[in-house]
């Protein structure tokens, strides 16, 4: 599994949340140690790195998949119960810490998109590459899939999904083909998908940006897993659960996830202070501090070891400051 799975700018994420993590004189065994939170567990390679450099840390990872679960649980199961995994999507993370008694962490890590093993396994069908039911549930047990978006739902809210979530220019084209299509059969498989984008596109589009399909596949993977409208509420409960000194690292793949978290982390880094105020009361002044200059790119290396790293984007923060009320 370690081998199909290589964790992203991984040891720019162990150096980021490093002076949070390093605690000495802190035992997880005693409940004492710093509690690192892996929002996004997926393989677990992120989870396993943490665990292995920082011996004082207790671990809390969460994922919405359950295959992943039990991968990452196999591989995680050396470290006892200095792990904790629950099945829980990201946004839940003020009741997971809650449940589990603990009031504030010391560390966040949000890995974003999608895992290697959904992209890898054929039948969860989020690779336009090759042919699968066009399922992109991340969690299978529940929610409508990418077909039933495409067969179900008004042609204007699939423009709008398309131009929002994908930032595809030729959504109507698009949407006009798969209402043509869905009417003579509906849509079950990726590939059918795929060779009507390539259809629906003028000679101009298909010449950048890789796939044609890239586009679409991303927007009803976003629709399908309501993955901004979880993010909205995740990096925002994950700061609040930052004791002070704790820090927070996330990597995302698109500008639509990056910008959220930009501007979470902006509004955490300013001061809310009323314009003209001699002196800035206490409750004024900013919660976090920010640990990355704009988003960190992988390294040239990176990428010629892991293409999945390629469009990566790295940003962290650092609570300073309780919020005072």
């Amino acid at each position: 599994m370690s081998q199909r799975h290589v964790p992203v700018m991984l040891q720019r994420c162990l150096d980021l949340l490093a002076p949070a993590l390093e605690q000495p004189g802190t035992s997880p065994a005693e409940g004492r140690g710093p509690v690192v939170v892996d929002c996004t567990l997926g393989l677990g390679g992120h989870s396993e790195a943490l665990l292995t450099r920082f011996p004082g840390v207790r671990l809390v990872a969460l994922d919405r998949d359950k295959e992943a679960l039990r991968l990452s649980g196999e591989r995680l199961a050396s470290f006892g119960d200095r792990a904790t995994l629950v099945h829980a999507v990201y946004d839940e993370l003020p009741d997971v810490l809650d449940r589990l008694g603990i009031p504030a962490v010391q560390g966040v890590l949000f890995d974003l998109g999608v895992s290697s093993m959904q992209l890898d396994e054929a039948d969860r069908g989020f690779a336009y590459a090759q042919d699968a039911p066009l399922d992109m549930r991340m969690d299978q047990t529940t929610g409508v899939s990418a077909a039933e978006v495409l067969n179900t739902y008004p042609p204007g809210e699939l423009v709008r999904i398309l131009r929002a979530y994908g930032e595809e220019k030729q959504a109507k084209r698009i949407v006009a083909a798969v209402v043509r299509e869905r009417d003579k059969e509906p849509f079950s498989n990726s590939a059918r998908l795929v060779e009507l984008i390539r259809d629906a596109l003028p000679q101009a589009a298909k010449r950048t940006g890789g796939n044609p399909a890239k586009r679409t596949f991303q927007a009803l993977r976003i629709e399908v897993n309501g993955e901004l409208t979880v993010l909205e509420r995740a990096v925002p409960a994950a700061v609040k659960a930052l004791a002070v000194g704790g820090r927070i690292a996330v990597l995302s793949y698109h500008s639509l996830e990056d910008r959220l978290v930009k501007q979470v982390f902006a509004e955490g880094a300013a001061s809310t202070a009323p314009p003209g105020l001699p002196v800035v009361p206490e409750r004024y002044q900013p919660r976090l501090k920010l640990l990355t200059r704009g988003a960190e790119l992988p390294t040239e290396e990176e990428v010629a070891e892991n293409r999945r790293a390629a469009p990566a984007r790295l940003r962290g923060a650092e609570r300073i400051r309780e919020d005072v009320r």
